[in-house]
């Protein structure tokens, strides 16, 4: 009886290191500071596109949340399943592309409210050091950005397997969802659309398990169970497909020949991106 135990504690021993091995959270990291948020292959594109011959002045008024949906219960009715900071995902992309000078709409209010402080200022004999110039009128955007996250699709696909043999097992699920983006650029002047495009990416959740349940006596029963689950960031998704979503818009905006790289040589390849 005893070799029962010591083969099921050795077999354990070779099971359990596998399925507890997990990422380690933020706060036990050995530095514990704040670092970058992460980022997809699609940012490191945005940054390898050619140099625009000129930079597209752009406004992003919003980037809504069009889906709808909020997390399963018990936080359905306090959490949406989609980040609601879409629009600065947005700017963030746009900037980091190199072919868009944006500007500042979300917050315009707050804008025009610090102007306003100015004048005000500016009207008295004392006039802080900072504000003495006068203030230039605010730029005008050439392009609107519009778009939103239209849809976020659950358990698109779903699966798993497993074994047991003799009370002892591994087990692995996986769950895969979608989420999908829609941008468009709009000229100002006109109120045409000049380039759509509409992006997806997959959110990827997977689950593996190990357990033991044995009787290593006629009374005495073993039961042993380790596991972990790894989810995929929902908000990071959502930045890669906005990401890939400016780099195909204007990679469409070079082919039908609405704005053009500074070396057009560059044009002679089929697509800027792959």
């Amino acid at each position: 009886m005893n070799r029962m135990k010591m083969s099921a504690a050795v077999l354990l021993a070779f099971l359990l290191p596998g399925c507890a091995v997990r990422e380690p959270m933020p706060a036990e990291l050995e530095s514990g500071t704040p670092t970058l948020t992460p980022r997809a292959s699609t940012y490191y594109e945005l940054l390898a596109l050619p140099r625009p011959k000129g930079r597209l002045v752009a406004a992003v008024y919003g980037f809504r949340d069009q889906t709808g949906q909020y997390k399963p219960v018990p936080a359905s009715s306090f959490s949406t399943a989609v980040t609601q900071g879409a629009a600065s995902m947005l700017v963030d992309a746009l900037q980091a592309s190199g072919w868009f000078m944006v500007l500042e709409r979300e917050g315009l209010q707050n804008v025009l409210t610090e102007r306003k402080i100015i004048r005000a200022s500016q009207n008295k004999p004392d006039i802080p050091s900072n504000i003495q110039e006068q203030l230039p009128s605010l730029q005008a955007a050439n392009m609107l950005l519009e778009g939103g996250v239209v849809a976020y699709d659950t358990n698109i696909r779903s699966g798993g397997d497993g074994a047991r043999y003799l009370g002892i097992g591994v087990s692995q699920e996986y769950r895969v969802d979608q989420v999908t983006v829609n941008l468009r650029a709009v000229d100002v002047r006109s109120g045409v659309v000049l380039a759509n495009v509409m992006t997806s990416k997959t959110i990827y959740s997977v689950a593996r398990s190990a357990g033991v349940f044995k009787f290593i006596e006629f009374k005495e029963l073993l039961e042993l169970e380790a596991g972990y689950t790894s989810n995929e960031p929902a908000q990071l998704c959502v930045l890669s497909a906005i990401e890939a979503a400016v780099a195909h818009m204007i990679n469409q905006g070079v082919e039908r020949r609405l704005w053009f790289v500074a070396d057009q040589r560059a044009t002679q390849q089929d697509s800027l991106i792959q």
